[in-house]
């Protein structure tokens, strides 16, 4: 392996984990974070002359802490920092101590995690910092997979740090009398990105498997951490339920194909294993979450051998049940697309025209409506649906399925 590729394959496979260990150090992300830009810089230098370390992350991790030394000492030199003199000392004595590569990882990554998704940062700034602190994607990767302006990106990046900094957002695990609330938080920012990369709201690309491998590397990540939380289980077993599918979901023009016209033999049949002893020991554990129930259902899905042996009426039931829990519009439209499988085309219309005022500028609303309408032949509804569909659709990809359904009608 080259010096190049063996400091990308460090970046991506262990980027969160050597900040992690910088930013307990450190106890400041951006000077973290600058210190493993210097680090890796030295490495891109030294490695092709002297070979890759036998521990590279390890090397990363001391190198970096040493910039971050001769920084924070030249900051005392400038201005006499109390605080920032106790961090220069922490570091000389982490540095003394040298710690094991291994030692602590767990709580550092933990730490991390919780301050990049913490409550009073917005969403979108909670997906871009992780992204980028635990991920390790670069600013403009993450404005690509985001669909806005590289400036617009790392602005959002730089607000949201310096939000941690000046409203003294701590670098630790939530407390268990808050970590439920905290938890919810670090799982919907995996589920989004998730959810980016599995079905993309907008551009060429229906799929994007880079998001998906992320989120599925945390969330596992998460669980290993976290091996009390269902619900960190329960996403888990949702993300690889859903990714068995991933190279059925597109044609070889990279068009939609719906689930029902996939190739069941194309699925991958390992990760449907594990997805479904995950959902199962999720449910073991307590009451079941929205991502335990939202797994279940993936579950039915995976384990029927045709589209027709479908169990609609038990997934109607688990929608049911998630419905009390996460009273959604969202979820109520794919109850009423279970309910037209198991119970008729008509009611399921039914029930999906009493969400219209919710969900009016919903793509995935009238391609359902049109979809029910066209199996009932009412091919004059079903083309303004289809239309009213395009108009709202912004991934290429769908819209492309859209337009032929429409010709077709």
């Amino acid at each position: 392996m080259s010096a190049t590729a063996a400091i990308q394959r460090v970046v991506r496979e262990h980027h969160g984990w050597v900040l992690a260990r910088l930013v307990r150090s450190v106890r400041d992300l951006t000077l973290a974070e600058d210190s493993l830009q210097l680090a890796l810089e030295a490495a891109l230098v030294q490695w092709p002359r002297d070979g890759v370390p036998d521990q590279p992350r390890a090397w990363l991790v001391r190198t970096a802490r040493r910039r971050a030394i001769d920084e924070l000492r030249h900051r005392t030199m400038r201005r006499e920092k109390e605080r920032e003199i106790e961090w220069l000392e922490a570091l000389r004595q982490d540095e003394r101590g040298a710690p094991s590569e291994a030692a602590d990882v767990p709580d550092d990554m933990l730490r991390l995690l919780f301050t990049c998704c913490h409550p009073a940062l917005a969403r979108e700034a909670q997906v871009a910092l992780t992204l980028r602190a635990i991920a390790g994607l670069e600013t403009e990767e993450i404005a690509r997979a985001f669909l806005v302006p590289v400036p617009t990106m790392a602005q959002r990046l730089v607000r949201a740090k310096k939000k941690i900094e000046r409203a003294g957002i701590p670098y630790r695990v939530p407390g268990r009398s808050e970590l439920d609330e905290r938890l919810e938080s670090v799982l919907a920012v995996l589920y989004l990105v998730f959810n980016e990369g599995y079905a993309a709201s907008a551009g060429a690309e229906l799929v994007r498997r880079d998001l998906c491998t992320v989120a599925i590397r945390w969330t596992r990540e998460l669980v290993e951490l976290l091996p009390e939380a269902p619900e960190a289980f329960g996403l888990l077993a949702l993300m690889r339920l859903q990714d068995s599918r991933r190279d059925t979901r597109a044609d070889a023009e990279g068009d939609l194909v719906l689930l029902e016209d996939q190739d069941r033999s194309a699925w991958d049949r390992q990760a449907i294993a594990e997805g479904i002893a995950l959902v199962r020991h999720a449910l073991r554990m307590g009451p079941p979450g929205p991502y335990a129930l939202q797994a279940a259902i993936a579950a039915v899905h995976a384990e029927a051998p045709t589209p027709e042996a479908t169990d609609w009426v038990q997934l109607v039931g688990l929608y049911d049940v998630l419905l009390q829990v996460v009273p959604s519009p969202v979820v109520a439209l794919n109850r009423a697309v279970a309910v037209a499988f198991a119970h008729g085309f008509e009611v399921g219309l039914a029930a999906m025209d009493g969400l219209h005022e919710e969900l009016s500028r919903y793509h995935l609303f009238h391609a359902a409506r049109a979809d029910l309408l066209r199996r009932l032949e009412r091919s004059s509804d079903a083309r303004a649906a289809y239309e009213r569909a395009l108009e709202l659709c912004q991934n290429e990809s769908e819209r492309r399925f859209l337009t032929r359904r429409l010709s077709a009608l």
